[in-house]
């Protein structure tokens, strides 16, 4: 278990380790699943089977940055997933009163940010309620630990700059995209201006995911190459239907089995290759060991490091 308030130093000398090795923890994560690039730092294939087989367990993504060591969602979070060797940081993106796209979990700032204190006559707080100017003066950092009073919640294109910057890879979800009609076209603009759809960034970096299957179609029939993934657990006999526009399914790890797992390897996603799974969110040794074994591609955590010793890695 990683611990605060130790954590930035321990942290910071690991990434530094790995730096000198040539990359980190996942530097074998695969990315979208083309087979097409290589990895950071690695000279090999970055397909989905080669990344799996070089570190010998699933690609481990830290959910909303390493979130259970960091306010989650914030750059605090995504600095530390890197410095603890973590390639792949998934994140929330949703938009705001004035139509900044940001990144925040919640549909209300209430619990992740100081909003209560700074808006009391607000309520319920819903993101879409207040302007881009509004919510970046909340400190969305001291509810978690008074070492990050002060931390902002970002833009999607402050977000993405900073990934850049650390050269880490993004499983970004489009969340409750019914609330924000358009949404999905927005964040492909954001994405393309931040230099996000490149081809080497499409075919390793990138994934995009959503809880709603049309948020899903939406984004494939924009942009065919990108890698997306449904979020959820279709039946057996629906997860051809799901094949047509998506090509991972990432479950609740609760709702899966062994079998479930072959029937969707079994299947051809939208790009022509077995179809995968990244399964969430599991954050101790031995339900990550399970999910192992049911043969998952990828496990997103609060805890990497928890599930990175379990699974095997670097």
């Amino acid at each position: 278990m990683y611990v605060r308030p130790a954590a930035a130093a321990a942290a910071a000398f690991l990434g530094f380790t790995l730096t000198l090795l040539g990359g980190t923890a996942s530097y074998a994560a695969a990315g979208p699943a083309t087979g097409t690039g290589t990895g950071t730092g690695t000279g090999i294939d970055t397909g989905a089977g080669a990344g799996r087989a070089a570190l010998g367990g699933p690609v481990v993504y830290a959910h909303r940055g390493a979130s259970a060591y960091a306010p989650e969602n914030t750059l605090d979070a995504i600095d530390l997933a890197m410095q603890m060797g973590f390639d792949w940081v998934e994140n929330d993106v949703q938009r705001t009163k004035d139509g900044v796209l940001v990144v925040i979990h919640d549909d209300t700032l209430a619990r992740t940010t100081d909003v209560e204190q700074r808006f009391p006559d607000r309520a319920p707080w819903k993101v879409k309620d207040f302007t881009w100017a509004e919510i970046s003066v909340l400190d969305a950092g001291r509810w978690f630990g008074d070492e990050y009073a002060g931390a902002s919640v970002p833009s999607l294109r402050q977000y993405l700059d900073r990934v850049q910057r650390n050269r880490q890879r993004l499983l970004l979800e489009i969340k409750k995209p019914e609330l924000y009609p358009g949404i999905e076209e927005q964040i492909l603009k954001v994405l393309d201006e931040a230099g996000w759809l490149d081809a080497r960034h499409v075919a390793q970096r990138l994934v995009v995911q959503s809880f709603s299957a049309d948020s899903v179609r939406i984004v494939h029939g924009l942009r065919p190459d990108l890698v997306t993934a449904f979020l959820g657990t279709p039946t057996v006999a629906d997860l051809p239907r799901y094949a047509e526009f998506t090509d991972r399914i990432n479950p609740w790890h609760t709702t899966i089995s062994a079998d479930w797992v072959s029937a969707v390897h079994d299947l051809r996603g939208a790009h022509g290759k077995a179809m995968e799974v990244d399964t969430w969110i599991v954050d101790d040794a031995a339900t990550a060991r399970k999910v192992q074994a049911m043969g998952v591609d990828g496990i997103i955590t609060n805890a990497p490091d928890v599930v990175q010793d379990a699974v095997g890695g670097f």
